[in-house]
Protein backbone atom coordinates (compact mmCIF):
# COMPACT_ATOMS: atom_id res chain seq x y z
CA UNK A 1 0.00 0.00 0.00
CA UNK A 2 1.09 3.57 -0.66
CA UNK A 3 1.11 6.25 2.04
CA UNK A 4 0.26 9.74 0.82
CA UNK A 5 0.74 13.22 2.32
CA UNK A 6 -0.68 16.33 0.63
CA UNK A 7 0.55 19.89 1.02
CA UNK A 8 0.15 23.27 -0.63
CA UNK A 9 -3.40 24.19 0.22
CA UNK A 10 -4.38 27.61 1.50
CA UNK A 11 -6.44 30.73 0.98
CA UNK A 12 -6.32 32.50 -2.37
CA UNK A 13 -8.37 35.14 -4.14
CA UNK A 14 -10.44 34.29 -7.18
CA UNK A 15 -8.26 34.26 -10.27
CA UNK A 16 -5.21 33.21 -8.30
CA UNK A 17 -3.16 30.04 -8.40
CA UNK A 18 -2.08 27.28 -6.05
CA UNK A 19 0.06 24.19 -6.49
CA UNK A 20 -0.79 21.10 -4.49
CA UNK A 21 1.81 18.44 -3.86
CA UNK A 22 1.41 14.84 -2.78
CA UNK A 23 4.39 12.89 -1.46
CA UNK A 24 4.15 9.12 -1.60
CA UNK A 25 6.04 6.45 0.23
CA UNK A 26 6.91 3.09 -1.22
CA UNK A 27 9.26 1.90 -3.93
CA UNK A 28 6.45 1.04 -6.34
CA UNK A 29 5.01 4.56 -6.73
CA UNK A 30 5.88 4.58 -10.43
CA UNK A 31 3.50 1.68 -11.08
CA UNK A 32 0.39 3.42 -9.67
CA UNK A 33 -2.09 5.66 -11.40
CA UNK A 34 -2.58 8.78 -9.25
CA UNK A 35 -5.58 11.01 -8.86
CA UNK A 36 -6.93 14.09 -7.15
CA UNK A 37 -10.42 14.36 -5.69
CA UNK A 38 -12.13 17.11 -3.77
CA UNK A 39 -15.02 17.46 -1.37
CA UNK A 40 -16.81 20.66 -0.55
CA UNK A 41 -18.96 21.04 2.59
CA UNK A 42 -22.31 19.34 2.16
CA UNK A 43 -21.33 17.89 -1.22
CA UNK A 44 -20.21 14.49 -2.44
CA UNK A 45 -16.64 13.69 -3.26
CA UNK A 46 -15.77 14.82 -6.78
CA UNK A 47 -13.17 13.54 -9.22
CA UNK A 48 -10.73 16.26 -10.30
CA UNK A 49 -7.92 14.67 -12.32
CA UNK A 50 -5.93 11.50 -12.90
CA UNK A 51 -2.55 10.66 -14.36
CA UNK A 52 -1.38 7.23 -15.47
CA UNK A 53 1.58 5.50 -13.85
CA UNK A 54 3.96 6.66 -16.58
CA UNK A 55 2.54 10.15 -16.83
CA UNK A 56 1.70 9.65 -20.49
CA UNK A 57 -2.05 10.09 -20.11
CA UNK A 58 -4.13 12.54 -18.08
CA UNK A 59 -7.85 13.10 -17.66
CA UNK A 60 -9.75 15.96 -16.06
CA UNK A 61 -13.20 16.78 -14.82
CA UNK A 62 -14.97 19.21 -17.14
CA UNK A 63 -15.18 21.74 -14.30
CA UNK A 64 -11.38 22.08 -14.09
CA UNK A 65 -10.28 21.37 -17.65
CA UNK A 66 -7.97 24.06 -19.06
CA UNK A 67 -7.41 25.49 -15.56
CA UNK A 68 -5.83 22.62 -13.64
CA UNK A 69 -2.83 20.48 -14.60
CA UNK A 70 -1.86 17.19 -13.00
CA UNK A 71 1.74 16.01 -13.24
CA UNK A 72 4.06 13.57 -11.53
CA UNK A 73 7.75 13.06 -10.86
CA UNK A 74 8.38 9.36 -10.33
CA UNK A 75 11.97 10.03 -9.28
CA UNK A 76 10.63 12.09 -6.37
CA UNK A 77 7.61 9.86 -5.63
CA UNK A 78 5.38 12.88 -6.03
CA UNK A 79 2.29 14.03 -7.86
CA UNK A 80 1.20 17.63 -8.30
CA UNK A 81 -1.92 19.62 -9.11
CA UNK A 82 -1.32 23.08 -10.56
CA UNK A 83 -4.50 25.11 -10.18
CA UNK A 84 -4.85 28.35 -12.12
CA UNK A 85 -7.69 30.85 -12.46
CA UNK A 86 -9.24 29.56 -9.26
CA UNK A 87 -12.92 30.17 -8.62
CA UNK A 88 -14.90 30.25 -5.36
CA UNK A 89 -16.56 27.00 -6.40
CA UNK A 90 -13.14 25.31 -6.29
CA UNK A 91 -13.21 25.68 -2.50
CA UNK A 92 -12.94 22.18 -1.01
CA UNK A 93 -10.69 19.73 0.76
CA UNK A 94 -8.46 18.18 -1.89
CA UNK A 95 -7.34 14.57 -1.60
CA UNK A 96 -4.55 12.73 -3.33
CA UNK A 97 -5.18 9.06 -4.12
CA UNK A 98 -3.24 6.11 -5.50
CA UNK A 99 -4.72 3.49 -7.78
CA UNK A 100 -6.22 0.33 -6.35
CA UNK A 101 -3.36 -1.78 -7.69
CA UNK A 102 -0.36 -1.35 -10.00
CA UNK A 103 -1.14 -0.35 -13.58
CA UNK A 104 -4.86 -0.06 -12.78
CA UNK A 105 -6.79 3.01 -13.86
CA UNK A 106 -10.19 4.54 -13.25
CA UNK A 107 -11.81 7.83 -12.28
CA UNK A 108 -14.10 6.78 -9.45
CA UNK A 109 -13.25 6.61 -5.73
CA UNK A 110 -13.61 2.82 -5.86
CA UNK A 111 -10.71 2.72 -8.33
CA UNK A 112 -8.30 4.06 -5.70
CA UNK A 113 -6.90 2.16 -2.73
CA UNK A 114 -4.84 4.70 -0.79
CA UNK A 115 -5.79 8.23 0.23
CA UNK A 116 -4.05 11.19 1.80
CA UNK A 117 -5.42 13.16 4.72
CA UNK A 118 -6.52 16.08 2.54
CA UNK A 119 -5.53 19.72 2.23
CA UNK A 120 -7.93 22.66 2.39
CA UNK A 121 -8.23 25.04 -0.55
CA UNK A 122 -10.29 28.17 -0.01
CA UNK A 123 -10.96 30.64 -2.82
CA UNK A 124 -12.40 33.99 -1.84
CA UNK A 125 -14.48 36.11 -4.21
Amino acid sequence: QVQLVESGGGLVQAGGSLRLSCAASGRTFSTYSMGWFRQAPGKEQEFVARITYSGAFTVYADSVKDRFTISRDNAKNSVYLQMNNLKPEDTAVYYCAAGLRPYYGGNYPKDFGSWGQGTQVTVSS
